[in-house]
C-alpha cells in the first residue's frame, strides 16, 4: 500500500491534503467562533437571512442563566450587598452630601426663588445650611440601613444583569471572551490538528474510492467533526477520569480556580457593583418603593425645622409643600451620585469579588460548567452545521485547484 501510495503520479497532492484539511480545520472553527460572538447586531434582512452573534441576540436570555445557574449558587443580593459594609455606604455618602451642602441647598431654593434668596443675610443662609448639615448624617444612616434591610425586595438581580447585558451587548461578549479565552483560543487551534487527522484519513479513500465527491464529503465531515470534537473536548468529560497516567477532564473544568478568578473580577467591577446596585435600587422596576422610604427618612430634615425655616424666609408659609416635594427630589437624586465614584466602587467590590471567588472554587463541575457551556450550547448545531458547508467548499476548492478538476 505504501509503495503504491509513493509511486502515485499525484503523491505531493495527497500529502497536501492532510495540511489543507487542518487549514479547513482551523477555519472552520475560527469561523464558529467569531459567529459565537459577532457581529454584536443583526446584519441582514430579518428572518432568515443574515446573522447576529449567538450571545448577543441572546444576551437578556443568557444573562438570566447565568443568575439563576451561577450566581443565585454564589450568594444574593442581599448577602453581596451586606458584604459591601452599609455603615462605610452610608459614611460615604453623608461625606459626599455634607461637602456639597450649600450647592445643593442654593439648588432648591434658586429654583423656588432666587432674587429673596441671593438676597438674604449670608448669616440667614448659613443658619439654614447648618442645620441641614447637622440633621444629614442621621438621615442617610436611616436611609443606607433601610435599604440594606430590604434590598432584596428593591433590586432584582435578574432584572438588573439582563438590562444591562441588554443595553450592552458589548460587556456581555467580553465578560465570556474573557473568563474562556483559553478555550475559545483551543477551539480554533484544535481545529487544525483534528483537521490534519482527519486529512490523513482522507487519504486512503481518495485512492482506493477515486470520484470528485469524496473531497467535498470529506470537507464536510472535516467541518462538523472538528468543530464537534473541540467543543466536547472543553466540557467532556465532567468529572476526572483516570486514563493510565493520564487525569482527564474537559478543559475549562480544569481552569475552574483561574476561570473563578476572572469570573468574580469581572462581575464586580462591570456587573454586580454598588453603582449598578444603587442605580437599581432609585431607578428600578421597583423604585417606588424606594422613594417612599427616602421620604419617609427625610421628615427630619423636612419637618424639624429646616426646609420649615427656609420656606418662611424665601417663599411663605403657601410654599412649604412645594419646597418640601423639591427637597424630596432632590434627595433621590443625591442617592445615587455619590456611587459614581470609581475608586469606592473597587473598594467595595473587592470585599464581594473574594467571597466571590471563594465559593466559585467550591461549585461542583456541574454547576461550573453552566458559566460557559450556555455559549456554545445555544445554539451549537448551527455553529457546527457551519463548519460542515465551510468544509465542503473548502473541498470543492481543493479538488479545483489541487487537482485540477473543472
Amino acid at each position: 500500500m505504501l509503495e503504491s501510495m509513493f509511486s502515485h503520479p499525484d503523491f505531493w497532492k495527497y500529502v497536501s491534503i492532510p495540511v489543507l484539511a487542518g487549514v479547513i480545520g482551523w477555519v472552520t472553527n475560527w469561523m464558529a467562533v467569531q459567529m459565537t460572538f459577532y457581529p454584536l447586531q443583526f446584519i441582514g434582512i430579518r428572518p432568515f437571512f443574515g446573522w447576529q452573534g449567538i450571545i448577543p441576540s441572546k444576551a437578556e436570555k443568557m444573562s438570566g442563566i447565568l443568575v439563576d445557574q451561577t450566581l443565585s449558587k454564589i450568594g444574593s443580593i442581599d448577602e453581596f450587598f451586606q458584604q459591601m459594609e452599609p455603615e462605610k455606604i452610608a459614611a460615604h455618602l453623608t461625606r459626599s452630601v455634607q461637602s456639597r451642602i450649600e450647592e445643593y441647598t442654593d439648588e432648591v431654593m434658586t429654583e423656588r426663588n432666587a432674587v429673596l434668596w441671593e438676597n438674604l443675610p449670608l448669616l440667614v443662609r448659613r443658619r439654614v445650611y447648618n442645620r441641614a448639615r447637622r440633621v444629614v448624617p442621621e438621615v442617610m444612616d436611616n436611609i443606607v440601613d433601610d435599604i440594606s434591610k430590604n434590598v432584596e425586595e428593591l433590586v432584582d438581580l435578574k432584572y438588573m444583569i439582563g438590562s444591562q447585558m441588554r443595553e450592552d451587548r458589548a460587556l456581555m461578549v467580553k465578560m465570556f471572551r474573557e473568563v474562556g479565552d483559553p478555550e475559545f483560543r483551543f477551539v480554533i487551534n484544535s481545529g487544525f490538528y483534528f483537521g490534519f487527522l482527519f486529512g490523513l484519513l482522507q487519504i486512503p479513500f481518495l485512492l482506493y474510492l477515486p470520484g470528485n465527491w469524496v473531497m467535498p464529503v470529506f470537507g464536510f465531515v472535516i467541518g462538523i467533526a472538528t468543530n464537534w470534537v473541540a467543543l466536547n473536548v472543553i466540557f467532556r468529560p465532567l468529572n476526572p477520569v483516570r486514563v493510565g497516567p493520564f487525569r482527564v477532564q474537559g478543559l475549562f473544568l480544569k481552569r475552574q480556580k483561574d476561570v473563578a478568578e476572572s469570573f468574580a473580577r469581572l462581575t464586580t467591577t462591570e456587573v454586580v457593583t454598588l453603582r449598578n446596585i444603587m442605580y437599581q435600587v432609585i431607578n428600578g422596576p421597583r423604585a417606588d418603593r424606594t422613594k417612599a422610604l427616602i421620604k419617609r427618612h427625610m421628615r427630619p430634615l423636612l419637618e424639624g425645622g429646616v426646609v420649615r425655616t427656609a420656606a418662611q424666609l424665601t417663599v411663605g408659609p403657601g410654599g412649604y409643600a412645594d419646597l418640601k416635594k423639591a427637597v424630596e427630589e432632590k434627595a433621590v437624586d443625591l442617592a445615587v451620585l455619590p456611587f459614581e465614584d470609581p475608586q469606592f466602587n473597587r473598594e467595595r467590590g473587592a470585599i464581594v469579588e473574594r467571597i466571590m471567588r471563594e465559593r466559585m472554587c467550591e461549585l461542583s463541575s456541574e454547576e461550573f460548567q453552566a458559566l460557559l457551556r450556555p455559549a456554545f450550547q445555544e445554539d451549537e448545531w448551527i455553529l457546527i452545521l457551519v463548519g460542515g458547508v465551510l468544509g465542503m467548499a473548502a473541498g470543492f476548492i481543493q479538488l479545483f485547484l489541487v487537482f485540477g478538476i473543472s
